[in-house]
């Protein structure tokens, strides 16, 4: 009897708490996230579209793809220089590098870009320099690329540290001996072999850098037309009580975030795939 109990007990708890997880998924995410669609088609197909070709959305999301492009390639070269100088070399202070990089992880982005008007605002450390010489961070374009930068800096490093660390460094070694260069050595050797986790970090610093609100929001002025992001567009045109075109524009937001979880499953596999072989 002691044991039939114990077994139904085993085969009860999995399912509750399963459903638990599945009931908590749901109430988070799942109609949240079904309530964005119905709201943005609840008036058919066509206000959808119309709501896409106004001025103020395709000036946000243009300038959303331009956040993306500058500050995709940048942390991404950061990080594989970052990732190549942690993974290869042990030096002192490689675990406050390490923490540093982590940095915007632990910290509110919000935070982050009060860090930067700081710095660069009018009554900043660099503001009465910035003045003089007639150049403008916070409030313009180049505030944002700054902000979207220190948001998505660590996903390309953190990605590829530990593939290189679990792909040694024996190959490189062999290829030097045999007469590589180090440029040699990196596009023919260290590269393919962390390409999956590369483009892991890519894809994440992307999705970071695209959606990002509350640093971009502190530095820009969300002013339409001029530094407003699409992220921002959506709280602005929810604050004007145009709650179709918000909603429009989250559900844009919503099929990116598809988009990166869909290439994020794929290459999960690939690496998955790689490790069997």
């Amino acid at each position: 009897m002691t044991r039939d109990r114990a077994k139904q007990q085993q085969s009860w708890v999995p399912t509750v708490l399963i459903g638990i997880a599945i009931a908590y998924l749901a109430l988070v995410q799942y109609i949240p996230a079904i309530n964005v669609f119905i709201q943005a088609f609840h008036k058919g197909v066509g206000p959808f579209f119309a709501n896409l070709t106004r001025p103020e959305f395709i000036h946000a999301a243009w300038l959303t793809l331009i956040l993306a492009v500058i500050a995709v390639p940048i942390n991404t070269v950061f990080g594989l220089c970052a990732a190549w100088a942690i993974a290869r070399h042990k030096f002192p202070g490689r675990a406050i590098v390490l923490s540093i990089i982590d940095l915007p992880f632990s910290i509110s982005p919000v935070v982050a870009g009060l860090m930067i008007v700081l710095l660069y605002g009018r009554q900043g450390w660099f503001g009465p320099w910035l003045q003089e010489h007639n150049i403008q961070i916070v409030f313009a374009f180049p505030g944002m690329i700054l902000a979207t930068a220190f948001v998505s800096m660590p996903f390309v490093a953190r990605e590829v540290i530990p593939v290189l660390e679990e792909f040694g460094s024996d190959q490189e070694e062999a290829a030097k001996t045999l007469g590589a260069n180090d440029w040699q050595i990196f596009w023919r050797v260290t590269l393919p072999s962390i390409r999956w986790g590369l483009l892991y970090g890519i894809i994440l610093t992307n999705a970071r850098a695209m959606g990002e609100f509350g640093a971009v929001s502190v530095v820009s002025g969300n002013i339409a037309n001029t530094t407003q992001s699409l992220p921002l567009f959506v709280e602005d045109a929810y604050k004007q009580y145009e709650t179709e075109a918000a909603f429009s524009a989250a559900v844009l937001l919503g099929l990116l975030a598809v988009v990166t979880l869909v290439l994020k499953e794929i290459l999960e596999r690939k690496t998955s795939i790689k490790d069997v072989e």
